[in-house]
């Protein structure tokens, strides 16, 4: 196993060949304070390998590439066992890994995309952390630190219509990680729920409708870094999203209904 100083943090981050990973991953080797090794995972290659390419060039950060797909268990484990290897046992651990498709549970054609969203956006998050948390529980016993981060969605406060795939797995995903909160502080390793709101990214762009307090993936990217630097349990980003997911909780359905009666859909996939 790769030996690691006292001054160097190993994160591992999901979904980091584009969007949110991709922006998490360069705020933190453009921190400066501190030696970062970046363990890269994602489905596309080249976009993996020039991202870890420009931060070597730009900030001299460590980094290494895992060409997997969060739906795969094994493939995950692979993953988990090499990036130990390479650069130690994680103190931070990234589930940012996540898909949006229009659905409408009326079209059988649509069941294969809610089944991709959910293993993806819920089963993607367990895939992630377990094959970590024995080795991060032996960290945190030590007094290391450790830490788990999953990225939920303020589209799992409510149900959107057209979204409901998307929706459902990102409630999921906050129930799951508000579980693991739980159960993890027995381990001495701490959890941490981030619930985005509209950030410009790939996955957003091809959105159609009026997307209120549209953030940059870089400036979304440095607030989730304060975030888990002080290890908070749940936070929404922007913060007016969060003002108003607060509001959404309380919204009677036969009001919830009248208002998303009209409102506009994710387009579906043909």
């Amino acid at each position: 196993m790769a030996a690691t100083s006292s001054n160097t943090t190993h994160i591992v981050i999901t979904g980091a060949s584009s969007g949110l990973g991709a922006a998490l991953a360069t705020a933190y080797a453009a921190q400066g304070k501190q030696t970062i090794q970046l363990s890269l995972c994602g489905r596309n290659p080249t976009a993996l390998h020039t991202l870890a390419d420009q931060l070597t060039t730009q900030y001299q950060t460590e980094c290494r590439c895992y060409v997997v797909d969060v739906r795969q268990a094994d493939a995950m484990q692979q993953m988990a066992h090499a990036a130990i290897l390479g650069f130690g046992t994680p103190h931070i651990v990234i589930a940012n890994a996540g898909v949006s498709r229009g659905t409408l549970t009326e079209f059988e054609a649509d069941i294969p995309a809610f089944q991709a969203v959910f293993d993806t956006n819920v089963m993607g998050l367990v895939h992630t952390f377990q094959p970590f948390i024995a080795a991060m529980n032996q960290a945190a016993q030590q007094g290391k630190p450790a830490h788990l981060v999953g990225i939920a969605s303020v589209a799992g406060i409510r149900g959107l219509p057209g979204a409901g795939a998307y929706s459902a797995s990102k409630a999921a995903a906050i129930s799951y990680l508000e579980s693991l909160r739980v159960e993890m502080q027995a381990h001495g390793i701490g959890v941490t729920t981030i619930a985005p709101g509209y950030i410009r990214t790939p996955m957003t762009d091809i959105n159609t409708y009026p997307m209120p307090f549209l953030m940059e993936a870089d400036r979304f990217a440095t607030q989730a870094l304060k975030v888990i630097a002080n290890r908070r349990r749940f936070t929404v980003i922007p913060w007016q999203m969060g003002v108003v997911a607060r509001l959404l909780r309380f919204i009677p359905p036969i009001l919830w209904d009248a208002i998303m009666k009209k409102a506009p859909h994710k387009a579906r996939l043909d």
